[in-house]
């Protein structure tokens, strides 16, 4: 699956499970470790949970398995690694105080369907 593909079923598969302000960050240009970055937050750690949950279930559903998922276990950030992409799904403060946004903000942001 191309890494657009994979970028697309993530943001439908949070969507699906209601995840809030969901972001896309394109990072092709700025490091080789991944292409997209995908934020989203949720409303509890059970909430943050079923992201994470929904986002493996897709994409193993299409042949890809996450290679590393952190913070699972009753955490305000759950991080989700695809490959092409990584998910960030965390709980609004958590996400506020970490503002990966800013870190990565000389990357384009493509907003939530992934278009400039």
């Amino acid at each position: 699956m191309q890494a657009e593909q994979l970028k697309d079923l993530v943001i439908s598969a949070l969507e699906d499970v209601k995840a809030q302000d969901v972001s896309v960050i394109d990072v092709r240009d700025r490091t080789s470790v991944t292409d997209y970055m995908v934020l989203a937050s949720g409303t509890s750690n059970r909430h943050l949970k079923s992201l994470a949950d929904s986002v493996i279930v897709e994409a193993k559903e299409q042949g890809v398995r996450a290679s590393n998922v952190e913070g699972s276990h009753v955490s305000d950030w759950i991080l989700v690694d695809l490959g092409d992409v990584v998910v960030h799904v965390m709980m609004p403060a958590t996400r506020e105080f970490y503002d990966l946004e800013r870190l990565w903000r000389d990357a384009p942001d493509l907003g939530v369907a992934g278009s400039e």
